[in-house]
């Protein structure tokens, strides 16, 4: 299998499956010295994970990480203070699978000799045959993201270190719009929803807070507490403090299940997918994307243009279109309302608009860079479909008993920001490259 390469100067390759031994994020491009926890990665993994919540399936993987290669395992020299930080080799961080019991395989087992309609289960078999991965739909699968979390929360610290903030948030779920927000307020809202979600996280708390897993210990030491936590996964959960919606709204200013900005439109987003679900299927949404404090200039021309890399959001499963700034709605503007005009204020350029979402002839031009994703309804569904015995070729009904989302976009939204960050970050390193040589042989000008 090619492909789960990305990257030119921050190089990023996944590997793994659902019910695998578990998923691997190998990074090579990240500084030395920085102090990367797993408990910080966590708190992004967390928000992807599933079991979360009632727009979530109900499988209950806790999505630990564990940073194997990558960081110091001891001082360099005595009391150099240097032990846990990052030394430039590549940085590898594995998210073991702990909730996948047999009785879940054996229904995966009953099932994949008719693909899922919408899935990616039939062309990966023509693909790979007999072979292939489909327990859990193997790299196909959702869980496959948790690898590009893992590995956007390292290039969102090398990026906030740059002074770029990375984030997005739900814009439509299920036929619901949210109202424009501006940016700050939506920055605001987000890291109130990241807290809350850590603050209520019973494995974020138990497993990380309490100390049970820390960075002094040894990986074997870790994987021994691994052993431990997959047996007590009920229990964990059990003990975590419920979350009131009403003491979520007015403690932190968020909803308890949406990460919007616009709480009253997030209620609706709820509503509106509880509402299919109880059809038996499922709902899909839009999610923005906002890099905000990139200079102007990032990007390459032609084939590498900023906003042709942003496109490989398409890469994400379930995304079905990516658009940037305006979008397709530029399709109905004239010349004169989308371009962006320019003026001149206190020595500085300010645009009147960001129809380009920020990019202009694939370089950024200091704006804020907005990109969407359109997110397709979870394809597993509790509905009766037409499908085929993928080796006798016979016609079959399916009607599927996994587990499975209600909506995916509840989920997706770490995943877009995630990747973002990486194609930002590579983008980056190469700018910077850049206008270092082009000062150098320019004698500083």
């Amino acid at each position: 299998m090619i492909g789960c390469s990305i990257g030119r100067n921050f190089q990023v390759t996944v590997g793994g499956g659902s019910y695998q031994e578990g998923l691997t994020s190998v990074m090579q491009g990240v500084p030395p010295g920085m102090l990367i926890t797993e408990q910080e990665i966590y708190s992004d993994l967390l928000l992807r994970k599933p079991g979360a919540d009632e727009l979530s399936s109900p499988r209950v993987e806790p999505d630990l990480p564990v940073i194997y290669t990558g960081v110091n395992a001891a001082d360099t020299i005595e009391d150099a203070g240097n032990r846990n930080q990052t030394n430039g080799t590549p940085l590898t961080v594995l998210i073991p699978n702990l909730d996948r019991h047999f009785i879940h395989i054996k229904q995966y087992q009953d099932t994949n000799r008719t693909p899922r309609p919408g899935h990616a289960s039939y062309a990966s078999f023509m693909k790979y045959g007999p072979a292939d991965d489909a327990i859990g739909a193997g790299f196909f699968s959702g869980r496959y993201t948790s690898t590009i979390v893992a590995a956007g929360h390292v290039a969102r610290r090398v990026l906030e270190a740059c002074g770029v903030r990375v984030f997005s948030y739900i814009k439509e779920a299920a036929g619901v719009k949210m109202k424009d927000v501006d940016l700050e307020t939506a920055w605001t809202a987000y890291n109130q929803y990241k807290k809350y979600r850590c603050d209520y996280d019973p494995f974020y708390q138990q497993i990380f807070v309490s100390g049970r897993i820390n960075p002094e210990q040894r990986f074997l030491e870790k994987m021994a507490i691994f052993a431990e936590i997959e047996n007590e996964i009920a229990e964990i959960r059990q003990r975590a403090v419920e979350p009131v919606p009403a003491e979520v709204r007015d403690k932190y200013g968020v909803h308890h299940v949406i990460n919007c900005p616009d709480l009253d439109a997030a209620e609706a987003m709820l509503d509106a997918c509880n509402a299919i679900t109880q059809t038996g299927d499922s709902s899909g949404g839009i999610v923005e994307i906002a890099a905000l404090g990139l200079p102007p200039g990032v990007g390459e021309p032609v084939f590498y243009k900023l906003d042709g890399e942003l496109g490989r959001l398409m890469s994400i499963g379930a995304v079905k279109a990516v658009e940037v700034g305006a979008g397709f709605a530029v399709k109905d503007m004239t010349g004169y309302q989308s371009n962006d005009r320019m003026r001149s204020a206190d020595g500085k350029i300010q645009f009147d608009s960001n129809n380009a979402g920020g990019i202009t002839g694939g370089l950024t031009t200091g704006q804020p860079v907005i990109a969407r994703i359109a997110v397709k309804p979870t394809p597993t569904i509790d509905k009766s479909q037409n499908t085929v015995d993928k080796y006798t070729m016979e016609n079959k009904t399916l009607s599927a008993i996994t587990r499975r989302d209600p909506t995916i976009v509840g989920r997706i939204w770490p995943v877009a920001e995630s990747l973002a960050a990486i194609l930002i970050l590579d983008h980056l390193f190469a700018h910077y490259g850049y206008c270092a040589l082009k000062d150098k042989v320019n004698g500083g000008k």
